[in-house]
């Protein structure tokens, strides 16, 4: 008698198990891409305010021209708009933002998604980016 080949009922159980356990493992990874796109987006921005930054105070000798309120850059200077809508295209059309600045220095800070999350990108004078837990509260850098 020959013996038949083939794959058992199990088998194929078995590896149809395994492709779905690999396949809830990508989707789940997929999901959260556009948001750390996003999260990149933001965090870029924040780098070139900062940039913004330093040619305000090589213009005017202050960092006080970089904010026009606490929850606004100065939207009068081209690329600070531009990047502040960027932001805010970015945190889905609703702008979470923080910027102080006197003289001597300036806070800015933006929200990272998920927007249910209480992380923040704040940048200040200081040059040293981070992730903290608030927005800023004053020019005197991040909290």
């Amino acid at each position: 008698m020959q013996k038949k080949r083939g794959f058992t009922l199990i088998e194929l159980l078995v590896v149809i198990a395994i492709i779905g356990i690999l396949a809830a493992i990508v989707l789940v990874s997929i999901r959260r891409g556009p948001e750390k796109a996003k999260n990149a987006a933001i965090i870029s921005d924040l780098a070139q305010v900062r940039t913004q930054a330093v040619m305000i105070f090589d213009d005017d000798g202050s960092y006080a021209n970089l904010c026009s309120s606490s929850t606004s850059l100065n939207t009068g200077i081209t690329e600070l708009s531009t990047l502040q809508s960027d932001i805010q295209d970015q945190q889905g059309g609703t702008l979470d933002l923080a910027c102080y600045a006197d003289a001597n220095g300036y806070c800015v800070s933006a929200k990272l998604l998920p927007t249910t999350g209480s992380d923040y990108w704040c940048i200040d004078a200081t040059g040293k980016p981070k992730k903290t837990t608030s927005h800023c509260s004053s020019a005197s850098g991040c909290p």
